[in-house]
C-alpha cells in the first residue's frame, strides 16, 4: 500500500477488528490512544513507518493481542510496563527503534511469549531475570544495545525452545553457560558477538545439530593455548552450519582438519587470533564458501592449492600472517572473487597473471611480501578494479606497465618501496578515479607526466626518493582535492607553482630537489633568473632566411589552393574535416557490407538516421553497426560533424568506439554519410528494461547486481566526458546505453530517437549545441525546457532518471505520473521504508531482494489466531535479506539526488561515481553476510576521506 499521514483516531470505532496490518506506509505521528478501544483485536503491525513519540500504556489493556509488531519506526521512550498486562501475547516486537530504558520486569509475567525482539534500540540495564522462566520463548533478540550481566547459568534448560538467541552489541560478560547445548535440535541461530564474554566455547556446542548461525566475534574467548579449538570437533554435527564467525577473539593452537568436512559453510571468520600452522590442505572441500576469513593469525607454510576450487569464493583474506612460497595460480580459478588480501606474509615469487582472469575483483592486495618479477600487464586490464592495487614493500622490477591506464575506476594504486624503473607511463591519467597514488622509493625517471592533472579527485600523491626529472607540472595545483604531496629527494628543477596544495607547506613537501626556485616564501627557494638568450645574425643569414621562408610559403598556398580545387570538385559539399588516425571507408564497402542496407539489417531508426548490422574486413571479419544519416532532415549534417569532433578526440571502455567513418555520395550520386562502430550483441538498456510485448525482442530479466554494474559503467562513462574532455552529452536515455557481450554498458546513439549531441567546452570555436531542444522529454533536465545552456549537471540529471528507472523498471513518462507526480518524487516518498513499492517486480523476482510481505494468517477451529510461518516468525522474513535492501536504497538516493530540480543541488559524477562502488562492494558483502547487519550509518558517510579511510585500514603507516 501507500499510505501516508496519520492513523485516524476513528479506528476506535472498529470495535469487531482482529486484525490490524498497516506496516509498510509511510505513516507518521503518534500511535493513536483510541487504537485501544478495538478491544477484540488480536494481531496489531504497525511496523515500518514513520511514527514517533511514546508506546503508549494503555496498550496494556488490550487484553486479547497475541501479536503485537511496532518494528522500525521512530519510537522513543520506555517500554511502557503495562504490557505486562498483555497476557495473551505471543509476539512482541520493537526492533529498529530509539526506545530507552530497562526491559520492564512485568515482560516476565507474559507466560506465553514466544517472540520478544527489542534491538537494535538505546535499551540499558540487564535481562529481567523472571524471562528467563519462560520455556515457551523461541527467539530472543536485543542486539545493539547498552545491557549487561551475565547469561543465567541454566538458560538453556530453562529455555529449552530456543530457536534464536541474539545478544550481540552489548556488554555482557562471564562465560558462555554450557546449558546452552540443551537446545540442541531448536537453536538455530546464536549471537552473542562484540561483548566480553571469556573463557573457553563449550566443547559439545555441535550438539546444537540444528544451529546455521553462530556468531563468537568480538569477545575475549580462548585463553591463546592448544585447546581452544577442541570444540571444531563437535560442530562436524552441524549439518546445517552455514555462517560461522569467530574473529577478534583469543583463540590460539593449530586450526583443526575436521572443518573441511564442514561442507555446508557459506561464510567463516577466523581473523584477529592467534592460530598458528598451516592451513588444512583440503580446505578446498568447503565448495559452498563465499567468504573465508584468517587475517592477522599466525598461519605459516604455502598457500594451499586446494583454494582454487571454491568457485563460489567472492572473499578471501589472508593477510598479516606468516605465509610463504609462492602464490599458487589456482586462485585464478575463483573466478568470483571480487576481495583478496594476501598483504603482510613472506609471499614470494611472481605475481601470476592468472589473477586476471578473476574479472570481477576489486580489491588486491599483496603489499608487504617478498613477491619478484614485473608487475604483470594482465592485471591491470581487470576493469572492475576499483578499490585497491596495493602491491608496495615488494621486490618488483621492471616498469609500471602502460595498461595501468585501463583501471578507469581504481581508488587507490600503491606500488611504493619497490625497484620499479622506467617513466611513470602517461596513461596513469586515464585513472579518472584514482584518490590515492603512491610510488615512493622506486628507481623511477624521466619527467612527471603531466596527465596527472587529469586526476581530478587524487587526494593524495607520492612520487618521493625516485629519479624523477624536469619541472614539475603546473597543472597538478589546479587539482581540487589533493590534500598531500611528496615529491621530495628527486631531480626536479625550475619554477615551483604557488596555488592549490603548493600554497600549504605542511602539505607538499619538496625537499632534496637542489634546482627548484621560485614557490611560496615559506619554501625558502632561490628566485627563478629570466634567462633571455641573444643570437646575433649576419646580414646574409637573415637575407638567404627571408628568401628561403618567402619561397616555402607560396609553395604551400599554392599547394593548398590545388588540393581544395579538386576536393570541390570532386564533392563540392563534404565537410572540409577529417577523423585523426582513421580511414575512410568507401560507401561502396558499407553497401556490401550491409547487403544493401537492406531491411533486414535494420537495427534502428530515429529522426537524424538509420542503424543498421553490417560485417566488414578490418583485420579480420568483423560485426559492426553502421550509422546512417539522413541528410535531408535539417541539422543532421552539423550534428555528424559535432559528433565525430567528440569521438576523435575520446577513449574510454564505456563509450562505444568508431572504427571507421564514410563521407562520400552514393551510387544515385548523393551525398553519404555514415559512422561505422562497435556492434553490441545485447542492445540497448532500453530493450532490456522494456522489452516488446510483441514478443519482437527476447525478454531477459536483469540482476541486481548486473543492474549496478551497468550504472557504475554509465557512471564512469560520464566522469569520463565531464572530467577529461569536457563532453556534455545532452541525450542520454537507456536507448543510448548499449551492451556488449559481457553485458559492459558503453554510452553511444545508434536505435535511437536522436542522434548523440555533445558540447566540447574547450574552446569557443568548438562549442557545437544541438539541433532543437537538447534531449528527450521525461530525461531532459527542467532548465533545457526553459531554453538553457547544456551544463553537466544536465547530464547528471538525466543519469538520476536512468539511475530510478534501471532499479523501478518504470519510464519517466509512465501514464502513472501525472497531476505533479514523477519518477523522481514518486521514489523519494518511499525511501527508505518503502522501497519495496517502487522496485522492478522482476527484481523481486530473483530472490536477491527479500519479499516483504506478511504471510496470511487465518482462525484455527478453537478461536486462537495462528499465523502461518516460513522461518521462525514474521519478523525473520521481514529482515530477510535487510542488507540488500541497504544497498538498494542508497542506490536509489543516488537517483533522487542526481534528478534534483536545480542544477546546483545536483551531485557531481566524480561523487556519484566513488559512491556507487563502494556500494557495489557492500552489496557483495551484504550477499555473501546474509545474516549480518551492515551497521546503519554505513552509507550515510560515503565522503571520499573515509571512502580510503576503510579502504586502506589494513595498509597501515609506510
Amino acid at each position: 500500500m501507500g499510505f501516508y499521514g496519520e492513523i485516524p483516531q476513528e479506528v476506535d470505532r472498529l470495535f469487531r477488528l482482529r486484525y490490524l496490518n498497516l506496516s509498510d506506509n509511510t505513516l507518521g505521528r503518534e500511535i493513536p490512544i483510541n487504537i485501544t478501544f478495538c478491544s477484540e483485536l488480536r494481531i496489531m503491525s504497525l511496523a515500518f513507518n514513520g511514527l514517533v513519540g511514546k508506546i503508549p500504556a494503555k496498550l496494556g489493556s488490550s487484553k486479547k493481542l497475541v501479536t503485537l509488531f511496532l518494528t522500525s519506526n521512530s519510537l522513543t521512550g520506555k517500554i511502557p510496563h503495562t504490557v505486562g498486562n498483555l497476557s495473551s501475547l505471543q509476539r512482541f516486537s520493537v526492533s529498529f527503534n530509539h526506545i530507552e530504558g530497562n526491559i520492564p520486569n512485568e515482560l516476565g509475567q507474559i507466560t506465553s511469549l514466544i517472540v520478544l525482539a527489542m534491538g537494535p534500540n538505546n535499551l540499558v540495564g540487564s535481562i529481567p531475570s523472571n524471562l528467563n522462566n519462560i520455556s515457551s520463548i523461541a527467539e530472543l533478540s536485543v542486539p545493539q544495545n547498552q545491557l549487561h550481566g551475565r547469561l543465567p547459568a541454566n538458560i538453556g534448560l530453562t529455555l529449552p525452545n530456543l530457536q534464536i538467541f541474539e545478544i550481540g552489541g552489548n556488554n555482557f560478560h562471564g562465560s558462555i553457560p554450557i546449558s546452552l547445548t540443551n537446545a540442541s535440535m531448536q537453536l538455530e541461530i546464536l549471537d552473542i558477538s562484540y561483548n566480553s564474554f571469556r573463557g573457553q566455547v563449550p566443547i559439545n556446542v555441535g550438539d546444537l545439530n540444528g544451529l546455521q548461525f553462530l556468531n563468537l566475534e568480538h569477545n575475549f574467548l580462548g585463553n591463546n593455548s592448544s585447546k581452544d579449538l577442541a570444540f571444531f570437533t563437535s560442530l562436524s554435527n552441524c549439518s546445517n552450519l552455514e555462517n560461522l564467525y569467530l574473529a577478534e577473539n583469543n583463540f590460539g593452537g593449530v586450526l583443526p582438519s575436521t572443518i573441511v568436512n564442514m561442507s555446508t559453510l557459506v561464510d567463516v571468520t577466523l581473523g584477529t587470533n592467534q592460530m598458528f600452522g598451516r592451513i588444512p590442505v583440503d580446505i578446498g572441500n568447503l565448495v559452498n564458501l563465499y567468504g573465508l576469513g584468517m587475517e592477522q593469525n599466525l598461519f605459516s607454510g604455502n598457500i594451499p592449492i586446494s583454494l582454487g576450487k571454491l568457485q563460489k569464493l567472492q572473499s578471501l583474506n589472508l593477510h598479516t600472517n606468516m605465509l610463504s612460497g609462492k602464490i599458487s595460480p589456482s586462485l585464478g580459478n575463483i573466478t568470483q572473487l571480487y576481495k583478496l588480501w594476501l598483504e603482510r606474509n613472506k609471499l614470494e615469487g611472481n605475481i601470476p597473471s592468472s589473477i586476471a582472469q578473476c574479472q570481477n575483483l576489486q580489491t588486491l592486495d599483496l603489499g608487504k611480501n617478498n613477491m619478484t618479477g614485473i608487475v604483470p600487464h594482465q592485471i591491470l586490464g581487470l576493469s572492475f578494479l576499483s578499490l585497491i592495487l596495493n602491491l608496495s614493500y615488494n621486490s618488483l622490477e621492471g616498469s609500471l606497465p602502460r595498461e595501468v591506464g585501463h583501471l578507469k575506476n581504481i581508488g587507490a594504486i600503491d606500488v611504493s618501496e619497490n625497484k620499479l624503473s622506467g617513466e611513470i607511463p602517461g596513461t596513469i591519467g586515464e585513472c579518472l578515479s584514482l584518490g590515492i597514488l603512491d610510488m615512493q622509493g622506486n628507481f623511477l625517471q624521466g619527467p612527471i607526466p603531466s596527465s596527472l592533472a587529469s586526476l581530478r579527485g587524487l587526494q593524495f600523491l607520492d612520487l618521493s626518493r625516485n629519479n624523477l626529472s624536469g619541472k614539475i607540472p603546473k597543472e597538478i595545483e589546479k587539482l581540487p582535492f589533493l590534500k598531500y604531496l611528496n615529491l621530495s629527494f628527486n631531480n626536479l628543477e625550475g619554477e615551483v607553482p604557488t596555488k592549490g596544495v603548493f600554497s600549504n607547506l605542511t602539505a607538499a613537501s619538496l625537499v632534496g630537489n637542489k634546482n627548484l626556485c621560485g614557490g611560496i616564501p615559506e619554501l625558502q627557494l632561490p628566485a627563478c633568473l629570466i634567462k633571455r638568450k641573444k643570437h646575433k645574425k649576419s646580414p646574409i643569414a637573415i637575407i638567404l632566411a627571408t628568401i628561403i621562408s618567402s619561397i616555402v610559403l607560396f609553395m604551400v598556398i599554392t599547394s593548398l589552393r590545388v588540393l581544395c580545387w579538386r576536393k570541390s570538385r570532386k564533392n563540392p559539399s563534404s565537410s572540409p574535416f577529417s577523423l585523426d588516425k582513421l580511414l575512410r571507408i568507401s560507401y561502396k564497402e558499407l553497401h556490401q557490407a550491409t547487403q544493401g542496407f537492406s531491411s533486414e539489417n535494420l537495427i534502428g531508426q530515429g529522426s537524424f538516421g538509420s542503424v543498421y548490422r553490417g560485417s566488414l574486413d578490418l583485420h579480420g571479419e568483423r560485426i559492426v553497426a553502421v550509422k546512417v544519416l539522413n541528410l535531408q532532415q535539417h541539422g543532421a549534417s552539423k550534428s555528424f560533424i559535432a559528433e565525430c569532433r567528440a569521438l576523435r578526440n575520446i577513449r574510454h571502455r564505456n563509450l562505444v568506439k568508431i572504427l571507421t567513418y564514410c563521407s562520400s555520395i552514393d551510387f544515385k550520386g548523393n551525398d553519404f554519410k555514415a559512422l561505422v562502430l562497435d556492434f553490441m550483441v545485447n542492445g540497448s538498456l532500453e530493450m532490456l528494461l522494456h522489452p516488446n510485448e510483441d514478443g519482437s525482442s527476447q525478454p531477459r530479466n536483469l540482476n541486481l547486481l548486473q543492474r549496478l554494474r551497468v550504472a557504475i559503467d554509465l557512471s564512469s562513462a560520464l566522469h569520463y566526458l565531464h572530467c577529461e574532455t569536457p563532453i556534455i552529452h545532452c541525450d542520454l536515455k537507456p536507448s543510448n546505453i548499449l551492451l556488449d557481450n559481457d553485458m559492459t554498458a558503453h554510452v553511444g546513439d545508434f536505435g535511437l530517437a536522436r542522434l548523440l549531441s555533445k558540447t566540447s567546452s574547450n574552446s569557443s570555436q568548438e562549442q557545437t549545441s544541438s539541433i532543437g531542444i537538447m534531449g528527450t522529454i521525461g530525461y531532459m533536465p527542467p532548465e533545457y525546457g526553459i531554453g538553457g545552456e547544456p551544463i553537466t549537471y544536465g547530464d547528471v540529471y538525466s543519469f538520476g532518471i536512468i539511475l530510478l528507472e534501471i532499479f523501478t523498471g518504470r519510464r519517466p513518462i509512465d501514464e502513472v505520473f501525472r497531476d505533479g507526480l514523477n519518477l523522481r518524487n514518486f521514489v523519494r516518498s518511499k525511501l527508505p521504508g518503502q522501497v519495496m513499492q517502487v522496485l522492478d517486480p522482476k527484481l523481486i523476482a530473483t530472490g536477491e531482494v527479500g519479499a516483504e510481505e506478511f504471510v496470511e494468517d487465518n482462525e484455527s477451529d478453537d478461536g486462537q489466531i495462528e499465523i502461518r510461518e516460513n522461518n521462525v516468525n514474521m519478523e525473520n522474513m521481514k529482515l530477510q535479506g535487510s542488507n540488500v535492501q541497504k544497498c538498494v536504497v542508497s542506490v536509489l538516493k543516488i537517483g533522487v539526488a542526481c534528478s534534483a530540480e536545480l542544477p546546483g543541488d545536483r551531485m557531481n559524477m566524480i561523487d556519484v561515481t566513488r559512491k556507487l562502488n563502494i556500494i557495489s562492494e557492500a552489496f557483495l558483502r551484504a550477499r555473501t553476510h546474509r545474516e549480518r547487519q551492515i551497521p546503519k550509518d554505513y552509507f550515510d558517510h560515503l565522503d571520499i576521506a573515509e571512502e580510503y579511510a576503510v579502504a586502506f585500514k589494513h595498509l597501515g603507516p609506510h
